[in-house]
């Protein structure tokens, strides 16, 4: 099979789902034409708001090859969003336990059968304060090299407007407008045939994260920082800031405790010298 039916559930869930993205959200999506028409392929998206990924299926959707995203195996377990999940074809993520290989396997049969898979490669959403992308996580860069398949750079903006990241109120007005650009297929070609260890993945997951920013300056119109941000570096920063600054307490309280020791010492000596000397004038 060259590409995957829309089928039942997900146009049923397009039923439910596309009327309020059209009230709600304008569209300025460009690069249609570099998602592939037909075989199995991966698109690495950029992710900076919860609503994101409803007005980024919405985009894919209209291109006529539906998305498979890979999504926290929570929202997969019971009740109506399961259910959906589940008739859609989405791809449940089992993260620290014996099944989470499982995903990995799944996007890479889902490109064999001719599937589109999404990846949001950061894996969470952004926390460069300027919500440009972060660094990457492998998953993307692993199956692409794995299958040899298309990976699209694909940036978006706008739903982060509606709802920011980590905020619980969408600000509906006024009306905000999703812009989506996807970009031609990332050359991973010098990657291909080599072992695939950590620090090629490392350097291939660069490159499409690298492609997914320039995609996302065309829609900004501006540059984004020379330097990534990178969540564990900054965890790194953070706790060595921490050992130092309580470092520093604990030396400063040593040397207050010390201080009063000294003064202590310093009182006991003169109390004792003005009682002898008191005791003296006594006789």
């Amino acid at each position: 099979m060259s590409r995957r039916r829309i089928g039942f559930w997900y146009r049923f869930s397009a039923v439910l789902v596309k009327p309020p993205l059209v009230v709600l959200i304008k569209r300025d999506w460009r690069g249609m034409e570099n998602i592939p028409a037909d075989g199995g392929f991966i698109t690495a998206v950029n992710h900076n708001s919860h609503a994101d990924p409803f007005a980024y299926g919405h985009f894919q959707y209209n291109t006529g090859r539906v998305p498979r995203f890979l999504a926290k195996s929570g929202l997969f377990k019971s009740g109506f969003v399961g259910t959906m999940m589940r008739g859609t074809g989405q791809i449940p993520v089992y993260r620290e336990s014996s099944d989470a290989l499982s995903a990995y396997r799944a996007a890479i049969d889902a490109v064999e059968r001719g599937e589109c898979v999404v990846f949001y490669p950061e894996a969470t959403l952004t926390r460069d304060p300027g919500l440009w992308p972060m660094t990457g996580k492998t998953g993307a860069a692993r199956v692409a090299l794995e299958t040899r398949c298309p990976v699209i750079p694909v940036a978006q903006w706008g739903a982060n407007h509606l709802l920011a990241p980590y905020a619980k109120k969408p600000d509906f007005f006024p009306r905000k407008t999703h812009h989506v650009l996807a970009g031609p297929p990332v050359d991973l070609s010098r990657f291909y045939g080599k072992e695939m260890t950590p620090d090629l993945l490392k350097e291939a997951t660069e490159v499409i994260m690298a492609a997914i920013t320039e995609q996302l300056e065309l829609i900004r119109g501006e540059k984004a920082p020379a330097t990534r941000y990178d969540p564990r570096q900054v965890r790194i920063e953070q706790r060595r800031r921490t050992r130092e600054q309580d470092e520093l307490e604990a030396h400063d309280e040593h040397d207050a405790l010390n201080a009063r020791e000294k003064t202590a010492r310093e009182t006991g000596v003169r109390d004792t010298t003005e009682a002898e000397h008191e005791k003296g004038h006594g006789k």
